[in-house]
C-alpha cells in the first residue's frame, strides 16, 4: 500500500504537468486504474487492451523458454560436449541447467534492450504529445527479441527498435494507427541494414572479435549456434534433422520461432481467450500448403532439376515448410496483430491465404534470404485494408439487390 500511495501523491503532484503520462503508466501498469467512468452509457467488461497484451505475452512465454535451452543446446552440441536428444521433448540431453544458463545469458539482453529501447520512446512521445501511455509495445517488446537471431549486436537492435517505433507506429499516431506491425518492421529493417547478420546461416560467436575459420571447427568459443534449416535448404544441401525435431523444436534458428508444437499452443491459447484469429491462422496455413503443392509438382514434372539454385526449397515437402523457419511464429503472433490485419471474417480468409501463398513463394524464390513469411505479411498488411473495403462493398452490394428484389 505504501508504494500505491506514493504513486498516488506522485500522479497528483505532477498532474496536468507534462510528466503526467509517465507516472499514469507506472500507475496503472503496477495496479487497476482510480478512475471510472461517471456518466453515460458504456460497455463494462473485464478485458482491456492492458490484459489483451498481458494475454499474448503468456503465450509467448512458453517459446521464450524453450528459446533459452535450445541456443544453450544447439551451443553445446556443435562444440560436441552433448549428444543429440534421443528422448523427444523429455530428453535430459536438452533440458540441462547449463543449457538453459547458456541460453538465458544471451537472450535476456535482447529482452533488455527491446523492452528498455521501446518502452523509453513511448514514455518519451507520451511527455511530447501530453498523451496516456499506451500498452501497445508490451508485445512487440517480446516479440522482437523471439524473431531475431540471437548472436544479434545489442547496438544493432537498439538501432531497429528506434526506427520501428519511431516510423513503423508513433507517425501514425501510436497504437492502434499502425499499418505495419511493429516488430516486423524492426526486423525489417535489421535485415536491409545489416544482412549479414540477419542471413541465417552464420554462427554466433560471444565475446569474439572477427568471425575466423575457428568458427567451423569449434575452438576456444564461449558460444555457438548452427545455420538455420532453411539456410541449409537455400544452398541445395540436405537437411540432417528429422521431423520430429523440426515439430518440437531441436533444430537452430531464431530464439521463439524453433518449436512448432509450443507455438500451436499458444496460437490455441490466443484463440479460445478470443485475441488470435482462427481464420486467419487456418487460412496462412492452408495457403502455404497450396504453395507449397503448386512447387512439388513443378519439381515432380521434371521442369526443374537438381542442378536449380531452387530445387532444395521448392522439392521440401509441402507439409514441411509450416514445420521450418519463422513461418508457424509469424502467422500465429504476428499476422493475427488485430491493428494491422483485416478485420472483416471474409476479409481475414483472404488475407491469411495471401500471406501463407506468398510467405512460401518469397521463401523458395529468394534464396538469399529464404524466410518469406516477414515480407509477406507486412506486404499484406498494407493491403488489409483494401481487403476489407471491397468486401464490405460487395456486401453492400448484396444488400441493394435484396432490397430491390423486395420492393419489386
Amino acid at each position: 500500500m505504501g508504494l500505491k500511495n506514493n504513486l498516488h501523491k506522485l500522479k497528483l503532484k505532477y498532474k496536468g504537468t507534462k510528466m503526467a503520462p509517465a507516472f499514469n503508466a507506472i500507475h496503472t501498469f503496477l495496479y487497476l486504474p482510480d478512475e471510472t467512468t461517471h456518466n453515460g452509457t458504456h460497455i463494462k467488461a473485464a478485458d482491456d487492451l492492458k490484459r489483451t497484451m498481458n494475454t499474448v505475452i503468456m503465450a509467448m512465454v512458453p517459446c521464450l523458454l524453450f528459446g533459452m535451452f535450445n541456443a544453450g543446446y544447439q551451443h553445446n552440441l556443435q562444440v560436441g560436449e552433448i549428444q543429440a536428444v534421443t528422448a523427444g521433448f523429455f530428453s535430459p540431453e536438452f533440458w540441462s541447467l547449463d543449457n538453459f544458463m547458456i541460453g538465458f545469458w544471451k537472450i535476456i539482453p535482447l529482452v533488455i534492450v527491446s523492452y528498455g529501447v521501446g518502452l523509453g520512446i513511448e514514455f518519451l512521445f507520451a511527455v511530447i504529445k501530453s498523451h496516456e501511455v499506451e500498452e501497445g509495445y508490451l508485445v512487440t517488446g517480446m516479440l522482437v527479441p523471439l524473431i531475431v537471431p540471437v548472436d544479434i549486436p545489442l547496438w544493432m537492435l537498439a538501432v531497429a527498435v528506434v526506427f520501428g517505433v519511431v516510423i513503423g507506429k508513433e507517425v501514425f499516431g501510436g497504437t492502434g494507427m499502425n499499418i505495419l506491425n511493429p516488430a516486423l518492421t524492426i526486423r525489417a529493417f535489421l535485415f536491409f541494414a545489416y544482412p549479414t547478420w540477419m542471413s541465417g546461416d552464420k554462427v554466433w560467436v560471444e565475446g569474439a572479435v572477427e568471425r575466423t575459420n575457428e568458427i567451423a571447427a569449434g575452438a576456444n568459443l564461449d558460444a555457438i549456434s548452427g545455420e538455420t534449416i532453411l539456410g541449409t535448404l537455400a544452398q541445395g544441401k540436405a537437411v540432417t534433422h528429422s521431423v520430429a525435431d523440426m515439430f518440437l523444436g531441436f533444430i537452430p534458428g531464431s530464439v521463439g520461432e524453433t518449436s512448432t508444437l509450443l507455438i500451436i499452443l499458444g496460437g490455441l491459447f490466443l484463440v479460445f481467450s478470443k485475441i488470435g484469429s482462427w481464420r486467419i491462422m487456418l487460412s496462412s496455413c492452408v495457403g502455404a500448403l497450396v504453395m507449397g503443392l503448386i512447387f512439388n509438382s513443378v519439381v515432380s514434372s521434371g521442369w526443374i532439376t537438381e542442378t536449380s539454385k531452387f530445387y532444395g526449397l521448392m522439392s521440401t515437402e509441402f507439409w514441411q515448410h509450416l514445420l521450418i523457419g519463422g513461418f508457424a511464429f509469424g502467422t500465429v503472433f504476428m499476422a493475427t496483430d488485430p491493428v494491422t490485419a483485416s478485420q472483416t471474417n471474409k476479409g481475414k480468409w483472404i488475407y491469411g491465404f495471401l500471406i501463407g501463398f506468398l510467405s512460401i513463394m518469397i521463401r523458395v524464390f529468394n534464396p538469399a534470404y529464404p524466410e518469406g513469411v516477414m515480407l509477406a505479411i507486412l506486404l499484406m498488411n498494407v493491403f488489409a485494408p483494401t481487403i476489407d473495403h471491397y468486401v464490405v462493398q460487395g456486401n453492400v452490394k448484396k444488400r441493394m439487390k435484396r432490397l430491390k428484389a423486395k420492393v419489386a
